[in-house]
């Protein structure tokens, strides 16, 4: 058998495959602790719950029309007036099993061969990965501390070239939690004006931000507006991984229609079961539940901050946003491939490697588990650090 050669463009996914050697670990009957899976650890809200209880009994398990349910879609419209400013018509919205998979769709409805998308460095894994399977080519800016982790005004404009059709923004941002201010939006908009360059913006961890304002991409000028393609779900701050449920927004027309053609193809509507549940979330409904998460996650974070930063020869700045630490561990060792597998052999604790992001020298730290957890993992961290060699 002969693979298809765009199958050679794709590399696996790091975080699942320390994910899953963690679990080959834990399965043997090693006491594995992991901090690798980007999954909340809190349980889907119960009011979503009975929602799709109440869908079952109804008999709601009927195909639906491609982009989702009328329902569905005028509950993201309204999801996205209240709590972003932003006026989608129901019909610029689509509903996607995941946030990649709209990523997937958007990419797949624009990128050619050759199309340059521009990604700050580091970056999800997925981003590249997905751009080279369309025939893109990955443009990477790369970030560091000094910054924040976020890209500049200059570094947009010395990035662009004719080739260019999309920056690709996540915000806030996997690994680093660094989350984009109104003025620092606005100042990479103006680099973009006159130009036919489209912005994704991966929006996933929206309200998972901590000591700042979260401000949407498309919400801070028309310009910006007119070319942004927005994204969410509520795989991260709705509790619903599993779930599979994101959804993807654009005032383009003819990205829609193209983007609705590929999905009418491939996995047509998404779960009716999981378009009900969704429901009650993007009215709001669970807003309490999400801010229970968001204030715990914002505890987890300070001590896990505090701890890693009393290890000699480690360190991490504090994320704005999302639930990771991308931890500095070049002092110690910058190969941080060597340094992770090390640490889940010799520590028992399940990291992801900065590689995997596009900067070596780190490694990332999910602190969407227990707090118990997290401080036993960061204790053997430190044993293992003392002892490195």
């Amino acid at each position: 058998m002969v693979l298809a050669k765009r199958m050679q463009t794709l590399s696996e996914s790091l975080t699942i495959a320390i994910s899953s050697k963690a679990k080959e670990m834990k399965a043997a009957g090693i006491d594995v602790i992991s901090l690798s899976a980007g999954e909340p650890d809190f349980d889907t809200p119960v009011t979503i719950k009975n929602s799709v209880k109440e869908a079952l009994d109804k008999g709601c398990s009927k195909y639906t029309p491609v982009p989702g349910t009328a329902e569905v879609l005028k509950a993201i419209s309204a999801k996205f007036e209240r709590d972003n400013g932003l006026k989608y018509e129901p019909s610029q919205i689509i509903t996607n099993v995941g946030a990649k998979h709209s990523l997937f769709n958007v990419f797949q409805a624009l990128v050619d061969e050759g199309d340059e998308v521009i990604i700050p460095s580091p970056y999800w894994v997925s981003y590249p990965e997905i751009v080279k399977f369309c025939g893109g080519k990955p443009v990477f800016i790369e970030t560091n501390e000094s910054t924040e982790f976020k890209i500049t005004p200059q570094q947009l404009k010395d990035a662009i070239t004719p080739k260019t059709k999309i920056l690709s923004l996540n915000h806030p941002t996997n690994p680093t939690g660094s989350v984009y201010t109104r003025d620092e939006i606005a100042a990479l908009g103006e680099v973009l004006k006159g130009t036919d360059i489209i912005i994704t913006s991966d929006e996933i961890y929206e309200k998972l931000v901590y000591d700042v304002e979260f401000v949407s991409v498309a919400s801070v000028s028309q310009d910006l507006f007119n070319r942004t393609v927005t994204i969410n779900g509520l795989s991260k701050c709705g509790a619903m991984p599993g779930w599979r449920f994101g959804y993807i927004a654009s005032p383009i027309n003819e990205l829609n229609a193209a983007m609705k053609k590929l999905q009418s193809q491939s996995t047509s509507n998404i779960s009716s079961i999981v378009q009900a549940g969704a429901i009650p979330s993007l009215l709001g409904k669970t807003d309490d539940d999400i801010e229970r998460m968001r204030r715990e996650y914002q505890s987890r974070r300070d001590i896990a901050v505090n701890l890693i930063n009393e290890i000699d020869g480690l360190s991490v700045d504090s994320p704005k946003g999302a639930f990771y630490l991308f931890v500095n561990c070049s002092k110690v060792e910058p190969d941080s491939m060597k340094f992770c597998q090390d640490m889940l052999l010799k520590a028992n604790v399940a990291t992801v490697p900065g590689v995997g992001f596009g900067m070596d020298g780190y490694f990332r730290i999910s602190f969407a588990t227990d707090i118990g957890s997290i401080k036993k993992a960061i204790a053997r961290i430190a044993e293992f650090v003392k002892t490195y060699k």
